[in-house]
């Protein structure tokens, strides 16, 4: 599946925690924002729970948006970065 996973952490540890756990499914393209692709379900649940641990839910947000292979490929952008790494993975 292809993740989309964006953040707002108010404090600078979590913030950093967060950015560790996030970097070890996916990638950055933004501050705080990460794209994750071609990870599982299994993979996916492990991230979110990890996050949730690491969060103050009265000040932090994280938002996490399952992005179909047709929409990626309609994606576009402006400016420096590169494309959605499209990996194999599969809607489940």
């Amino acid at each position: 599946m292809f993740v989309l996973v964006c953040f707002d952490i108010v404090d600078d540890r979590d913030r950093r925690q967060a950015v560790k756990i996030i970097g070890d499914y996916g990638y950055r393209v933004q501050k705080s924002v990460f794209e994750c692709a071609g990870i599982s379900e299994e993979q996916y649940l492990k991230m979110k729970t990890r996050l949730e641990d690491c969060i103050d839910n009265l000040w932090d947000t994280v938002r996490y948006y399952r992005i179909c292979k047709d929409c990626i490929r309609k994606m576009e952008y402006s400016g420096i970065g590169d494309p959605p790494l499209i990996k194999a993975f599969r809607i489940v």
